[in-house]
């Protein structure tokens, strides 16, 4: 696979892998092959609407299955799948509390990225003329 090559990284990633160029106390985090994996696994867990949703919402607190069911008007069964996918992505964690089980965001940074995101794709469709 040919690597891409910039003069500067942009928003202060590396992605040619030359962490001697761009070294990690000068510009940020250094993102070599070996990491794409894992940020490629990291972004389809983010790619769902419905994730999306439950991860606002459970961003406020602990939450059961039952309350965002409600919170979100989504079917339980469905709930029920984001969250598993969601836990699995390490994204969120589970208390258990008697027969209750309750979800919560594992680390606020996820929000930082959701709202980069919004921001880049609002500022992305706002500036595309055509669909």
């Amino acid at each position: 696979m040919e690597k891409i090559v910039r003069e500067k990284p942009l928003n202060g990633l590396d992605v040619t892998g030359k962490s001697e160029e761009y070294p990690v106390e000068q510009e940020g985090m250094v993102l070599r092959d070996e990491h794409f994996q894992t940020v490629a696994f990291l972004a389809r867990s983010l790619s769902d609407e419905n994730r999306l949703r439950i991860i606002l919402c459970v961003s406020c607190g602990k939450k059961s299955v039952s309350s965002i069911v409600e919170a979100l008007g989504l079917s339980q069964p469905l709930v029920s799948h984001h969250l598993k996918e969601l836990k699995r992505s390490l994204l969120v964690k589970i208390e258990r509390n008697g027969p209750f089980i309750y979800y919560e965001l594992v680390d606020n940074r996820i929000l930082d990225v959701v709202r980069t995101l919004s921001t880049v794709a609002t500022e992305l469709l706002t500036a595309r003329k055509t669909f």
